[in-house]
């Protein structure tokens, strides 16, 4: 009998603990999309994964994520407040929790100086290419495009986090770029990234 409530016990406190983590995870996602809708740099670079915060440098990360939205060129926003994120499952590798997150997102990059139609239909490629879609339109009367794509959140949660779920945006090439070399093959396999 002792036995069967200590295993009661033992599952009651595993569930919670995953159940607890998975409760973290969605809210600490759900404020790095609203950070990036809010273009609300500090909290983007806090919501980041440490070692590729410093490997970046914080100054750095600040200045060419605000450049990302906003630079002489264009202005990028996130077109809804609130989006629908898709969890995967979350993964124990290496001592680490892992889990890869997907989000339809709409943006709208805004030109500050008028497009031609020959102007307009390079910065369109350009757009396909850089946000991996095809789901690329040009409004001429806004002088800006829609792009709908798929943006995936890589989650990370080990010791170097603080006991908290920490993130890759694989938008950013550069992070991506810090996922690849901070993460072995082993990793990128598990979660099913090595596409």
């Amino acid at each position: 009998m002792k036995l069967n409530r200590l295993a009661l016990l033992f599952f009651f406190i595993t569930f919670n603990s995953f159940s607890q983590s998975t409760e973290t995870l969605k809210v600490s996602a759900q404020k790095l999309y609203e950070a990036n809708f809010l273009m609300d740099f500090e909290a983007i670079v806090k919501l980041s994964y440490p070692s590729m915060v410093s490997s970046i440098g914080k100054e750095v990360m600040l200045e060419k994520t605000e450049l990302h939205y906003e630079n002489e060129t264009y202005r990028l926003r996130y077109q809804l407040q609130s989006v629908p994120l898709q969890y995967g499952q979350i993964k124990q590798i290496n001592g680490k929790s892992f889990c890869v997150i997907s989000i339809r997102i709409p943006k709208r990059y805004f030109f500050e100086t008028k497009l031609t139609s020959e102007q307009a239909a390079e910065k369109k490629v350009w757009l396909q290419e850089v946000n991996s879609t095809k789901d690329v339109t040009f409004e001429p009367n806004r002088n800006s495009f829609n792009v709908k794509k798929m943006t995936t959140y890589v989650a990370v949660w080990d010791e170097t986090t603080n006991g908290e779920w920490k993130f890759f945006n694989f938008d950013n090439p550069e992070q991506l770029t810090a996922f690849q070399s901070i993460f072995d093959e082993n990793v990128k396999t598990a979660l099913g990234l090595n596409k």
